[in-house]
């Protein structure tokens, strides 16, 4: 059966607003039950992909680490470089906040060796799963994972160019994943002895013609021709508006040859105020009205599993 990996970037609250030096709270944390409760319902078995702040939060530390060793969870690494020791501080040119992939070889090297010895030690279990903050990666930032025995990367977006999104220094900006597959593949260490599995969040295109939009606005069936040509993209991350889409998305992915499907949200979008997109209690409720459907649509065709059990089967499809 197709496997439904849940990703969760578990990160302090509402980071989109966050400037350097600010003071990071994690009380989404203990919003976290509310969505383990929902996948346990369907047998789903989410990967939170913690960072520093969450790693140092008890309440978030002793709720995962228990579901985890229950076999309800996976704990992963998410590293935000700005405030993940040890501290370097960067020439500061551009009004984002730093990527990894910005620091020199040897302080990425021992901020991976920091977060990697903290999780192993606060969840009594090495991760082997990662993505990275803001999705950025580069060659360099493979090799120091495969050096250090993560076996997965989950960073790469296919069809998305985040190179608008500017880090710190000068000329910095995310990566360009316009060209990347949308399958697992091996990336190869750059010694060429070693590698990493690489598991693509799930992005593709909406090819759906929207008859009622054009029947409000007849004069816009040209333009909606093209767009269902081209196609709309979609990924299984939702917004509070983005349903239907992703209903259609999983039905279309359950008739084809596709593996998996990966879903991701930010932890603090689950607690109303951790996020731009979610402000309210309202909105939450909504949120999670949303969930219920998508998931009760993914369970008919797709069951639960960990990134870090799905490994053998995605050596096989690399």
């Amino acid at each position: 059966m197709k496997k439904f990996l849940i990703t969760i970037d578990t990160e302090g609250d509402n980071l989109w607003e966050y400037k350097i030096g600010d003071p990071v709270e994690t009380k989404n944390a203990r919003a976290l039950p509310r969505f383990q409760k929902l996948c346990d319902k369907f047998g789903f078995k989410p990967v939170y992909l913690t960072n520093y702040e969450m790693a140092q939060d008890p309440f978030y530390v002793e709720f995962a680490k228990a579901a985890q060793n229950e076999g309800r969870c996976e704990v992963g690494m998410h590293l935000h470089a700005w405030n993940n020791p040890p501290y370097f501080e960067l020439p500061a040119a551009e009004k984002g906040l730093p990527y990894l992939i910005e620091y020199p070889e040897s302080v990425m090297r021992e901020k991976i060796h920091v977060m990697d010895d903290l999780l192993t030690e606060k969840f009594g279990v090495k991760p082997v799963t990662h993505r990275a903050g803001r999705w950025a990666m580069n060659q360099t930032y493979f090799d120091l994972l495969i050096e250090k025995g993560y076996l997965v990367d989950c960073s790469v977006t296919p069809h998305i160019d985040w190179r608008t999104s500017v880090g710190l220094t000068k000329n910095s900006c995310g990566s360009d994943y316009r060209n990347m597959v949308e399958t697992p593949s091996f990336i190869t260490s750059s010694n060429g002895k070693e590698s990493i599995i690489e598991v693509p969040v799930t992005v593709g295109f909406d090819h759906h013609f929207r008859a009622k939009r054009v029947l409000k606005h007849p004069q816009k069936i040209l333009e909606e021709l093209k767009s269902a040509r081209k196609g709309r993209l979609v990924w299984v991350r939702p917004n509070g508006k983005n349903l239907k889409q992703m209903l259609r998305y999983v039905a279309q992915m359950a008739k084809s040859d596709f593996p998996y499907l990966m879903f991701m949200i930010h932890s603090s979008e689950l607690m109303a105020g951790g996020s731009p997109t979610f402000r309210t209690d309202e909105s939450i409720e909504k949120l999670y009205s949303d969930l219920e459907a998508l998931f009760e649509c993914v369970s008919k065709n797709y069951e639960g599993e960990t990134i870090r059990n799905y490994i053998p089967q995605l050596k096989e499809f690399c």
